[in-house]
């Protein structure tokens, strides 16, 4: 796809339309900067939580969408499924400071096509959409390996289940009826889950069972 341009000029190529997230407003402001530094990248939107994300995306459709994990409501990770399902022509690159391989799984299968740590130079960051765009993926080189050698889930998946129903307030009680067990029948997973992670409560369970990527 090619612009118009001026009798007797040859067309320049499309830019590169990019939807930024980043709950950091800083952050935002210096990664959008410096993309825009690109000839053949434009930001066209800007958000600051997952809604604003799809909103701008559902505004703009650009090519690429850049997702921050952590952001108010919705995730990078939750985003990037939405957009795959209802924007599959916008590719998602995920770009975070939380490089865990559990992040990096649960980007990848909500169908994420780049993971880049916010460590990475914006010349990395710019490559990455490029490559994207031009269907390819890219996952950081360090951060894959060290996914490739993380343990297994050591966790049943009863286990599984009741820790993805554990949230900051609530008691077995709640729990259990998510769940659909009873209260003593709840206890006794999250006592085994615990003692399995080593953790000393189930909030920290479910911290390191996420991290892993096993949530």
């Amino acid at each position: 796809m090619t612009t118009e341009s001026a009798p007797g000029r040859p067309a320049e190529p499309a830019r590169i339309r990019l939807v930024l997230a980043d709950d950091e407003s800083l952050t935002r402001g210096a990664v959008s900067a410096l993309l825009g530094l690109e000839p053949d990248l434009v930001v066209v939107g800007e958000a600051a939580t997952g809604d604003d994300a799809i909103a701008r995306v559902q505004q703009h459709h650009p090519d690429v969408a850049v997702l921050d994990v952590e952001m108010p409501g919705r995730d990078g990770s939750e985003v990037a499924q939405w957009i795959a399902a209802n924007h599959p022509s916008t590719r998602c690159i995920i770009l975070t400071r939380h490089a865990r391989p559990g992040v990096l799984r649960r980007a990848l299968v909500a169908g994420a096509t780049g993971f880049v740590t916010k460590s990475a130079p914006a010349s990395v960051l710019a490559d990455v959409i490029r490559r994207v765009h031009g269907g390819g993926r890219y996952v950081d080189p360090e951060l894959a390996m060290t996914a490739l050698m993380t343990e297994e889930c050591p966790l049943t998946g009863r286990e599984l289940e009741v820790l993805r129903a554990v949230d900051g307030s609530g008691t077995a009680a709640d729990i259990a009826r998510r769940v659909h067990l009873s209260p003593g029948t709840v206890r006794n997973y999250l006592s085994s889950a615990m003692q399995k992670l080593g953790v000393g409560t189930r909030l920290e369970a479910v911290e390191r069972a996420r991290d892993s990527g096993w949530l």
